[in-house]
Formats: structure tokens, C-alpha cells, sequence
């Protein structure tokens, strides 16, 4: 049977997280130091790419800042001398302790250069190069609010972690 502490802790497990927030909110304009996580490469052959993947990197050339475990995908083209990139979704991960909280939306924003161009002077020739090292800003177009999802593995280690203290609680 159910013992009320298992009962109190899945009731807990429920609720928003008070700790960490319950929403991951950024104001339009907002703009955000980001990498790619791996090379890119857009040629007469290969003009655009979905699915291009960014993280966040920390440092003080942004406005805002997103969770350090953070990761946005969208699309890169080729425009001309620059590269077209914009960003479409977000998943991040806050950690506080113990305890963790999942976001996972929609976001619209799009590259510019440190001089506020939009789009990054990544061109040479016939082919546009960006790599990890390449930090740009992403500026959202429209605010971000994206709500706390569940997070399974951890009402599965808290729920772990309370059978365990039953356990020893029982043993003599």
C-alpha cells in the first residue's frame, strides 16, 4: 500500500517548480551570445541547411542570457556575402541542486553580427564557413515564454530516493 510520505511526495512532484520557475521568459529584442555546435559549410551546391544546431555560450556580449544547458535549432541559407540564420526551437535544461526543469518551445529569432547586421559576413569567394568558434547574437523577434514541462527522470529519482529513506527507516 501507499505510504503517506509516497503520497505527499508525488503530490509535490505535481507542482510547478518554485525553485527554479516555472517559466523560461525572454523579452523580444532580447539578444543572446550563441555557436554552432558543429561546422557549417553552404556552397552553390548546398545554399541552405535545416536543422542547424546552436547552444548559448556565456559572456557578456549578450543582453540576456539562456539556461547553460540550452540548445536552439533552426536554418542557415546563404544571402548574398552573409549567411542567413534563424532560429525556430528551444530545449534547455535549468539546474538548481538537485533539482532540474525542462522548457522546450517555439522561438523566432535570427542572427546578426556584432555591428548589428542582420545575418553573419561568413563568405569567402563561393563558400560561406561558420564553426564552433564563431560567436554570434541571436535576436528574438517576439518575446519568449515557454513553459516547464515534466520531467520524468527526476519525479523517478525523488520517488527513488524516497523508497530508499523507507527502507531505512524500516531496517533495524
Amino acid at each position: 500500500m501507499f505510504k503517506p510520505t509516497l503520497l505527499l511526495m508525488a503530490t509535490v512532484l505535481t507542482l510547478p517548480s518554485l525553485a527554479l520557475g516555472d517559466t523560461l521568459s525572454l523579452p523580444a529584442d532580447a539578444r543572446v551570445a550563441m555557436a554552432l555546435v558543429d561546422d557549417l559549410t553552404l556552397d552553390a551546391e548546398t545554399p541552405s541547411r535545416d536543422s542547424v544546431v546552436m547552444h548559448p555560450v556565456q559572456g557578456e556580449r549578450g543582453s540576456h542570457r539562456l539556461p547553460d544547458y540550452c540548445v536552439v535549432t533552426g536554418n542557415a541559407r546563404r544571402d548574398g556575402e552573409r549567411v542567413s540564420l534563424t532560429a525556430s526551437a528551444l530545449t534547455c535544461i535549468e539546474t538548481a541542486g538537485a533539482n532540474s526543469a525542462i522548457y522546450s518551445g517555439e522561438l523566432t529569432a535570427s542572427a546578426y553580427d556584432e555591428n548589428g547586421g542582420l545575418g553573419l559576413a561568413a563568405c569567402q569567394d563561393d563558400r560561406c564557413r561558420l564553426t564552433p568558434d564563431d560567436i554570434f547574437l541571436l535576436t528574438l523577434t517576439r518575446p519568449l515564454s515557454v513553459e516547464q514541462q515534466a520531467n520524468p527522470s527526476a519525479e523517478i529519482n525523488a520517488r527513488r530516493r524516497q523508497h530508499d529513506a523507507d527502507e531505512s527507516a524500516d531496517q533495524p
